[in-house]
């Protein structure tokens, strides 16, 4: 594999993207409300990841894999990917992504986007529906600090030449595993953890700061 001259990193949900996807997924199940007010209560920190994502995928129990692509199609990406991950490009750099999210909607959304690589959790499914679970372990802040890791020593990047942008509490460990973390339309204890915090939602902003 090519070494990559440095490895910028996202969050998916509200980052790469502007929607939550599980939000979205929620809605088929006629109960965003209560999942959305749950997603916010784990992107402030204030419980534990991995025990609010095992709770709102229950609340997906028995929504149609068929409504995937309804899903799929209301995704807005935020403003400024492409432009920012063509300049990373441009510079020789990689862009990855792990997610508290779902495999099911990234698979398809990402590679429109310039991601080159990609990780989040996976939903089991019965017969075309939801059972309600998640498939294998929980992609959580340590395994998005991991991937980082993991990626940038498989791409041969010192980890200083790593940047790592996301908005939720979830992503506090891989911000600071990187060599610059920068906290994107983020909740007030990430910005104030992060290296750099970026106010427009436009990921166009954080161009200037690449290698």
């Amino acid at each position: 594999m090519t070494a990559a001259r440095f490895l910028v990193v996202l969050d998916a949900d509200s980052t790469l993207i502007r929607n939550e996807v599980i939000e979205l997924l929620a809605d088929e199940a006629g109960r965003r409300a209560e999942v959305q007010a749950a997603t916010e209560a784990a992107m402030r920190g204030e419980v534990d990841f991995a025990v609010s994502l095992r709770s709102r995928v229950a609340a997906l129990s028995g929504v149609p894999i068929d409504s995937f692509p309804r899903v799929r199609a209301r995704i807005e990406p935020t403003a400024g990917v492409r432009e920012l991950t063509a300049a990373v490009h441009e510079r020789g750099g990689v862009v990855g992504v792990v997610s508290g999210g779902f495999h099911e909607i990234l698979d398809h959304v990402a590679p429109g986007l310039g991601v080159d690589r990609w990780r989040a959790n996976r939903l089991v499914a019965s017969e075309g529906l939801l059972a309600g679970e998640v498939d294998g372990d929980i992609v959580d802040a340590q395994v998005k600090a991991d991937s980082l890791r993991e990626w940038a020593a498989e791409l041969g990047v010192h980890p200083r030449a790593t940047i790592a942008i996301g908005d939720g509490a979830n992503d506090l460990i891989m911000m600071s595993a990187a060599g610059l973390g920068i906290a994107f339309n983020a909740k007030p204890a990430v910005r104030a953890a992060a290296s750099l915090v970026c106010g427009p939602q436009d990921l166009s902003e954080i161009i200037p700061l690449l290698p």
